[in-house]
């Protein structure tokens, strides 16, 4: 549950991306909704719930290795079926984790890791 005040959360992560099409259709095979942008854009935003993630053309590859970004979702196992059916190879299946979690990795195709989890 979120506060009501919700002006000291985190709203948005920017990621880097050398080729816009592919980050888009990636995102887009997840379950995110386009708000800006498209895959002809140098910038573009999806919604997650009531947050953003931003895409952001660059002219080099982002390094790899920065970290990790944690959604929580509904259904991990939903989205980890998303991602086969789109051809997308997730670096873990979903697993219940002893920290209270179910959840799974998968990296975007620059290389940025995302975790999609569910508390138990």
């Amino acid at each position: 549950m979120l506060p009501e005040d919700r002006t000291n959360e985190i709203n948005a992560i920017t990621f880097h991306c050398a080729t816009m099409a592919s980050s888009v259709a990636f995102y887009r095979a997840l379950g995110f909704e386009t708000a800006y942008g498209g895959e002809d854009a140098t910038f573009t935003s999806f919604h997650h719930g009531a947050n953003f993630v931003n895409l952001q053309l660059v002219d080099s590859k982002p390094p790899v290795g920065w970290g990790r970004v944690i959604f929580h979702v509904a259904s991990p196992d939903e989205i980890y079926q998303r991602c086969l059916e789109a051809g997308i190879k997730p670096e873990t299946e979903p697993a219940d984790a002893p920290w209270g979690e179910r959840y799974f990795h998968v990296r975007d195709p620059d290389g940025h890791e995302l975790s999609f989890a569910r508390p138990l």
